[in-house]
């Protein structure tokens, strides 16, 4: 299966991840302006009206540059939908993500027919966060067109499978548009998941440590500083498995190599409204790709940078 219309002219074959957060409206924009898909969770515009809000003002920007620069439009934007019990938005927020027509759902945390049927009432693509063959079976039973490989080592809720383990069995089955998240930092890694099997590398935190990310500098600079060993796997803060900085659970006064069994009923701290957890704000989710990024720069820099990396490496195997 051919990848959507949507996709075929990226800059670079990558989708940005939604990051809880961090992912912002001017990230989003600089992000699909470079060539990119950019990304963010709905919950991230908090406050009544405020994603709808969103949604206008992406939507007319990305308008106006297309306007501009006929000869290299924008590429589309996503946004994630938590399917969780607890987000009571998630209908509300469908509804707007289909009066705007948003381009790619994100879905994550499970699979959910209604809004697959939502998304493609007005042509919309669906791509689901899996982290094992069960779940990628069950998002594909259900509705959606693509598949995104959340493989060991990946930033946030994280699966524990090697990347060339879930790509390779996904593709003994699965045709499909697929895309794949962990640890992947630069040009030549996002060749590397093609050269595997997928169509396009997801990359959330090599953006945590760009100018345009909603994260304090304190949280850029752990990117910057930080490499593999500053990671740390756990299912504490949410009581879903996933990758955090090492030093921000230490700052927090906890002991990271230590850490207690986590709850599912902790992720509630993500899709409440009312609740601004502590978590949330000192404990940094990060994946292991970052000993790849050395400073803070912009959206296109690190775009551009990626993109140069892509080109040597297709040069380096003459491809």
């Amino acid at each position: 299966m051919a990848l959507p219309e949507i996709l075929k002219d990226l800059t670079i074959p990558v989708i940005a991840a939604p990051m809880f957060i961090v992912s912002s409206k001017e990230m989003v924009l600089e992000q699909c302006k470079a060539g990119i898909v950019g990304s963010f969770p709905a919950l991230n515009a908090r406050g009544d009206g405020q994603f709808e809000k969103w949604l206008i003002e992406i939507t007319e920007e990305l308008d106006r540059y297309n306007q501009l620069n006929p000869d290299k439009p924008a590429a589309p934007f996503a946004v994630n939908q938590i399917v969780f019990k607890s987000n009571t938005r998630l209908q509300e927020d469908m509804a707007l993500c289909v009066k705007y027509k948003v381009p790619i759902i994100i879905t994550s945390l499970g699979a959910n027919t209604d809004v697959n049927d939502a998304a493609h009432s007005y042509g919309g693509v669906v791509f689901h966060d899996v982290i094992n063959q069960r779940f990628a079976r069950k998002a594909i039973e259900k509705g959606a067109d693509g598949l995104i490989a959340v493989a060991s080592g990946a930033g946030g809720h994280a699966g524990a499978q090697s990347p060339f383990a879930i790509v390779q069995e996904t593709r003994e089955w699965f045709d499909g548009p697929l895309a794949l998240s962990g640890c992947i930092a630069t040009g030549d890694s996002v060749l590397a998941a093609q050269a595997m099997g997928a169509d396009l590398g997801y990359i959330g935190s090599a953006f945590i440590a760009t100018k345009e990310a909603n994260a304090v500098d304190a949280y850029k600079q752990m990117v910057v500083d930080g490499d593999a060993d500053d990671i740390v796997y756990s299912d504490y803060f949410t009581g879903v498995a996933g990758n955090y900085l090492k030093p921000s659970i230490a700052d927090a006064g906890l002991d990271p190599n230590n850490l207690p069994k986590g709850d599912i009923s902790a992720m509630n701290k993500l899709t409440d409204q009312q609740n601004d957890a502590k978590a949330w704000k000192d404990i940094w989710g990060c994946g292991q790709g970052i000993g790849a990024i050395d400073e803070v720069q912009s959206v296109a820099g690190r775009v551009t940078q990626m993109k140069s990396e892509y080109d040597a490496a297709r040069e380096r195997l003459a491809l």
